[in-house]
């Protein structure tokens, strides 16, 4: 009975969901490759729980980093573009105040702000680390948030604001404006220079004979520290009670008595205060820093985003490890240079499975 049960499941899926059917068939089938692999040595173990791993570390930061893009698209109804910028902004804010308070007393303060640029101090002088320095990184950690917060409210006062009744495709366009003058404005404070971050004995684990490295730890706890907050905060908070009603009926959150401005205004400060974290922790575990950095992520937090469900706040969370492990496990089959296009691959795979993502767009604010 159970298994006639079980038959008449997978032809209703078959003849109801073909696509979902043969992505499932797909599934189960490089899972048993991976077995297979695993079986005959073409792969080891220690290779496969790296590739986990380093998916882990590119999944939190996707996650941490796609919160605030979440946010602004659940409250305000369109897709900020210049969020990668702010996630630059907020890295070389908190960089600045890392190598400001590791050096002060033995080098100028022009050459610490500057960040390692070429008439700067160089991160190997200063030997920067979570272990050498870690009231230097938290330091920059709290200012990269603050002052990415601040940013985020002064655009929306000056660009955002005035703008608040046109529809979502101006104020994206909008938005595109603002991430070229945060970007222009980058690299002419800071130049377009590849930077070095980190120095000294950057600490390293291996547990059986895989490595894991003391600032990819860092970011991993932090992150998971930060997106818990945010849980609490939409959950058990007024103001997360607020946000959620704004994410879900505007207007009726405005008759009854919801101060919207004002919910608006703490979005683009929780938001933005996140987006700085994630800029100051990507730059910490990569241990380099382009006026690009951002720009660069922007596409594949986007596609976190839009796999965990457009506007969900939990969607890209889940969406970002989702799509963080599973493009570092397709190293298995395909070399490195086409890991973005397997991001890309497995979104896209979940739009025809789902269009509405994992968590179906904003009904988790």
């Amino acid at each position: 009975m159970a298994a006639r049960d079980y038959y008449s499941r997978g032809q209703n899926l078959v003849y109801n969901r073909p696509v979902l059917a043969i992505f499932a068939v797909i599934g189960v089938f490089l899972v048993f490759d991976i077995f297979r692999q695993l079986g005959t040595g073409t792969i080891a173990v220690t290779d496969l729980v790296s590739y986990l791993w380093n998916g882990l570390v590119l999944g939190m930061s996707l996650g941490l980093a796609g919160v605030g893009l979440s946010m602004t698209y659940s409250i305000l109804n369109f897709a900020n573009f210049a969020h990668g910028d702010l996630i630059t902004s907020g890295a070389f804010a908190g960089w600045a105040t890392a190598f400001l308070i590791a050096g002060l007393g033995e080098f100028s303060v022009e050459s610490l702000i500057l960040i390692g640029g070429p008439i700067a101090v160089g991160s190997n002088e200063l030997g920067i680390n979570v272990v050498n320095t870690p009231l230097a990184l938290l330091a920059g950690l709290l200012v990269a948030a603050v002052l990415t917060a601040a940013l985020s409210l002064l655009l929306d006062r000056i660009v955002f604001k005035p703008m608040r009744s046109a529809d979502g495709v101006t104020l994206m366009i909008a938005s595109v404006g603002v991430a070229l003058f945060l970007r222009n404005f980058l690299t002419f404070s800071f130049l377009t220079d590849s930077r070095g971050l980190t120095g000294g004995n950057v600490p390293q684990f291996t547990v059986a004979g895989v490595t894991f490295g003391g600032h990819q730890i860092t970011l991993v706890v932090v992150a998971a520290l930060l997106m818990l907050g945010t849980h609490i905060l939409l959950q058990y908070t007024k103001i997360g009670t607020a946000m959620r009603a704004m994410a879900a009926n505007k207007d009726l959150a405005k008759v009854t008595g919801i101060p919207t401005e004002r919910v608006v205004k703490l979005t683009w400060i929780i938001g933005g205060g996140l987006t700085g974290c994630a800029g100051f922790l990507i730059a910490l575990q990569q241990g380099t820093l382009t006026v690009t950095m951002g720009w660069d992520l922007l596409l594949l937090v986007f596609a976190a985003v839009i796999l965990g469900g457009v506007g969900s706040i939990y969607g890209a969370m889940v969406g970002g490890v989702i799509l963080g492990i599973a493009s570092r496990l397709a190293l298995v089959w395909i070399p490195a240079s086409f890991l973005l296009v397997a991001a890309f691959v497995i979104m896209i795979v979940m739009l025809l499975v789902r269009p509405s993502g994992l968590f179906s767009g904003r009904t988790t604010a």
